[in-house]
């Protein structure tokens, strides 16, 4: 057998993979180099490169981004969002993935409802959640005749005895919006996390579970004692991935508050650090760009080898 495999051509496979590594070079490799390229020469420009302008290397723009106000306004956001969705999915990721592995009845059904939120694009998920917490003044009749239509959100609050928040709408709180912008992160991850801790549950040897009952053990035990501990690996793995998205989050704001990235009175209110690197490439600033890229890049590296350390602690194999 070790003979047949060595008189293969490994050439065949290379010409297999070209087109493949080929595409990754263009699109992957040659980018990641250009915006380490771009982000050490200061003030960089694609119009003032184009016009034969050049660039002394340096880390101006690094200090740029640093001082400038607004990245330090969207360095806050992605943080916040990320430490309040991330545990926030995962548990409950994990206590729906228990609850859909215990019913046998349309759990196939169920799955598939959990699953589409996941399939659906992101954009006209925030629209219908905007919708949802929307508080509009409409005018009738004369100027002074004010209607406001509330959204089902405030409607629901109203019915059991609340009243209406300004969610989104003129002259909302920064705390109304990040809960909004938290429910709507949260639903929107739950999907995939469930699907992968679904996939790991499944997988665990049911051995374990019969041996816990005839010692009557609680249920509350065999979670914390089996299911967690074996589930483990899984958990980080979603607990990773989930930070990795966290800083990544833009789109959703996006959906909700459209390009002003906040309500009408605050425009860039929750704006993120990926809405940092977009504003400043449409203000032609690559090479400021270009070092917010990196820095976002360097707190993703430093967050996931936290996790991955801990994960060495705590991750049962």
């Amino acid at each position: 057998m070790a003979e047949l495999v060595e008189s293969k051509r490994p050439w065949k496979a290379w010409i297999y993979l070209s087109p493949a590594i080929f595409l990754l070079l263009i699109f992957t490799v040659w980018p990641i180099i250009n915006t380490v390229r771009m982000a050490f020469l200061e003030s960089y420009s694609g119009l003032k490169a184009a016009g034969g302008q050049t660039f002394r290397i340096g880390i101006g723009n690094f200090q740029k981004v640093l001082k400038y106000q607004k990245f330090l306004s969207c360095l806050k956001n992605t943080f916040i969002l990320c430490i309040l969705t991330v545990p926030i999915s995962t548990i409950l990721a994990l206590l729906i993935a228990v609850a859909l592995n215990s019913i046998k009845f349309m759990q196939k059904t169920l799955q598939t409802i959990f699953f589409l939120p996941y399939v659906t694009n992101s954009i006209a998920i925030g629209m219908v959640f905007a919708a949802m917490f929307n508080m509009v003044g409409s005018f009738f009749g004369t100027p002074n005749e004010i209607v406001v239509t509330a959204g089902i959100i405030n409607n629901l609050l109203e019915f059991f005895g609340g009243t209406a928040v300004n969610w989104i709408n003129y002259g909302s709180s920064y705390a109304a919006n990040i809960t909004v912008m938290v429910i709507y992160i949260v639903w929107n991850a739950l999907p995939f996390k469930i699907l992968i801790l679904l996939g790991g549950l499944q997988s665990i040897n049911k051995q374990y579970y019969d041996a816990a009952r005839v010692d009557g053990t609680s249920r509350k035990r065999i979670f914390t004692k089996i299911t967690v501990p074996l589930l483990s690996p899984i958990i980080a793995y979603v607990v990773i991935t989930g930070f990795i998205g966290g800083f990544k989050e833009y789109t959703s704001i996006v959906g909700i508050f459209g390009a002003s990235m906040g309500p009408a009175d605050n425009a860039g209110r929750l704006n993120t650090m990926v809405g940092f690197i977009y504003d400043a490439l449409s203000s032609n600033s690559q090479g400021r760009a270009s070092a917010a890229a990196l820095i976002l890049f360097s707190i993703i590296l430093v967050v996931t080898l936290i996790n991955l350390q801990v994960s060495k602690k705590r991750v049962h194999y």
